[in-house]
């Protein structure tokens, strides 16, 4: 078979005036076929005919109708379904191996005659316009803190002309972690982009958007930072796709750094928040120039931030609980029937009454959960002991495994609703004392296996400690030579 390459050389040899029987000797091919090629002018590549034609029938020309049908009617169907239908409707016919025959077919038909395909338009960015900002999971980089798994989202912003990106940690995608999160963004900027795009959330879209496009506090917030808001159209997440983009990248990054790191445990969230704030310079660092070139048309910053939290008037119900974002929190029982303003943050909640905060409570995450404790309610219910077996939220009122322990002891050698008695004495000493050393005098009780009551409990918490004992410790001289012995092999 003559190569493009023989050609070359014959056309070379032929350009310096060769006999054609010379330059086809030259050029390894017989004189018959050089003359081919010199009158022909092209390349044996070029000259080859394109394959047009089916080297075996086709198996599926009987029921390509069939086939084209179903596809234009339901184009979303796929070459392996419309396969097993054939098997099924035309048993022993077609075997296993002509599905690749038939997937090549469909994607042929799919090319020049099924449904066009969505097109993705390339944007061009301009320096300072547009700023994306998203929530990301984080389980999959499997992050623990002091040994436990923190279960967490990311509130991630970037600016989409210099890809300048930064991020909150934040565990639900609520309006008060929307709006920490963009204030936060926005001055760690120092400055305002002109618009402000994110996908769908409800925290800044309402149930019903024809009625409004944004929620009243999404367009508060906005318009405090002269922001134009964007949204992206439902289930479209690549109209958000810078962002989505820099999620995974970013995720890269992260993985890449816990590798070198060589742990993905944290002493606790501090540092893991200033691990990110790290990877976050270092992705930065290489964008410095274009960064530059938007923080010269961002606009300034309002004279101070906008207060993320929203906010309730409470009434105390006489369980001692309010009830906020549909979870239930228990107030000191002094409260009762008195009207609180509620501020709800992204992470706590505040508890203000007669212009003062009062208390501040960690935000449960979901719906339909309860925040209890005891010190609210142990005064009344050392004097209604039989309300205890039966409370609703009785859960709450076992701080640790060692109280529930003491319980169930108390339970064993004692009645019902003396246990019951003696178990609340008990938790409103942890109470007016403290837990640490409720539980230490538990621990001793508990190991001895003998009957025990709050008296007991009291008695251990007023005795003195006694005294620690100083032990001599005597060290002999060390030995060298054994160390010497060891590397000779005599050990």
């Amino acid at each position: 078979m003559v190569t493009d390459q023989q050609v070359r050389r014959l056309m070379k040899q032929l350009s310096e005036q060769q006999p054609l029987s010379i330059a086809a000797a030259k050029a390894g091919m017989d004189e018959k076929t050089a003359r081919k090629y010199r009158d022909a002018g092209l390349l044996p590549s070029q000259m080859e005919m394109p394959h047009t034609w089916r080297t075996r029938p086709d198996p599926f020309a009987e029921v390509w109708d069939e086939l084209a049908t179903a596809l234009a009617i339901n184009p979303g169907l796929q070459a392996k379904t419309l396969f097993a239908d054939m098997q099924r409707r035309y048993p022993g016919r077609f075997n296993d191996g002509q599905l690749r025959t038939l997937q090549r077919r469909i994607k042929v038909w799919r090319a020049t005659e099924g449904p066009p395909k969505e097109v993705f338009f390339p944007q061009v960015h301009s320096p300072g316009v547009l700023g994306q900002s998203d929530f990301t999971h984080m389980g999959s980089l499997h992050i623990t803190v002091a040994g436990q798994p923190f279960d967490h989202l990311l509130y991630h912003f970037m600016l989409t002309y210099s890809n300048w990106e930064t991020g909150m940690i934040c565990f639900s995608e609520s309006f008060e972690s929307l709006s920490t999160g963009l204030q936060q963004a926005l001055w760690e900027l120092g400055g305002v982009p002109c618009q402000h795009q994110t996908d769908r959330l409800t925290a800044a879209t309402p149930p019903q958007p024809r009625q409004r496009r944004f929620t009243v506090r999404y367009e508060a917030l906005l318009r405090h930072y002269g922001l134009e808001g964007r949204l992206i159209q439902a289930a479209r997440p690549n109209e958000n796709g810078d962002i989505e983009q820099r999620h995974h990248r970013l995720k890269q990054a992260l993985e890449q750094a816990l590798l070198l790191r060589g742990s993905r445990d944290f002493a606790d969230r501090a540092a893991y928040a200033g691990f990110l704030r790290q990877l976050f310079a270092q992705l930065n660092a290489g964008r410095q120039d274009r960064l530059a070139e938007e923080q010269m048309r961002l606009r300034s910053l309002p004279s101070q931030r906008l207060d993320p939290s929203k906010r309730w008037q409470v009434k105390v119900g006489p369980s001692s609980t309010i009830r906020v974002a549909h979870n239930v929190y228990s107030v000191d029982s002094r409260l009762i029937g008195e009207t609180l303003e509620v501020r709800l943050h992204g992470e706590h909640l505040e508890l203000w009454y007669a212009c003062r905060c009062i208390e501040t409570l960690p935000r449960l995450r979901g719906e339909s959960q309860a925040l209890i404790q005891y010190r609210h309610l142990i005064h009344w219910l050392v004097r209604k002991p039989g309300a205890f077996e039966n409370y609703r939220y009785r859960a709450a009122l076992f701080p640790s495994s060692r109280f529930r322990m003491a319980y169930d002891a108390l339970r064993r050698h004692h009645p019902p609703r003396q246990a019951d008695r003696e178990y609340l004495a008990i938790l409103r000493l942890a109470a007016y004392h403290s837990e640490r050393p409720v539980e230490q005098a538990l621990d001793a009780v508990l190991t001895q296996a003998d009957p025990f009551t709050s008296d007991t409990i009291e008695a251990r918490l007023h005795a003195p400690a006694a005294p620690a004992h100083n032990q001599d410790i005597a060290i002999g001289p060390v030995d060298l030579t054994v160390y010497d012995r060891l590397l000779e092999g005599a050990i």
